[in-house]
């Protein structure tokens, strides 16, 4: 299994290309891609996301919550934080739903990087 995020999808779905949406094809090809609940959320709330987009999302497979989620997720943030990185609550909702399931991330987004420590893979 590989997940996805918010951006890599959207470029995904736009059309775009690059490594990141090279992987996305890849995981859907192999029937491999799932993605964090958080994930939909976003892109679903995009004011500007084209109507013909949102069958596709929520034909997505979607990563299960493990309990104590939402702890772990806190403390994920606070220590990032605390180390004086970035955390934006939905890049660790998104993190934290990789590390519980030990899977690797698709992402652009060059501020995952601070949940490495933490067990984060990228592809």
């Amino acid at each position: 299994m590989i997940a996805a995020d918010s951006s890599s999808l959207r470029r995904y779905l736009d059309g775009k290309r690059g490594f990141d949406v090279n992987e996305v094809v890849r995981g859907i090809a192999q029937t491999d891609l799932i993605v964090p609940p958080v994930v939909i959320a976003e892109l679903l709330s995009d004011p500007a996301l084209p109507l013909h987009y949102v069958d596709k999302i929520l034909a997505m497979r979607m990563l299960e919550l493990r309990a104590g989620y939402w702890y772990r997720s806190g403390e994920l943030r606070a220590n990032t934080l605390r180390e004086g990185y970035k955390a934006k609550l939905a890049d660790v909702l998104i993190a934290q739903s990789c590390i519980d399931h030990d899977i690797p991330l698709i992402t652009n987004d060059a501020d995952f990087r601070h949940f490495l420590r933490a067990g984060l893979k990228l592809a």
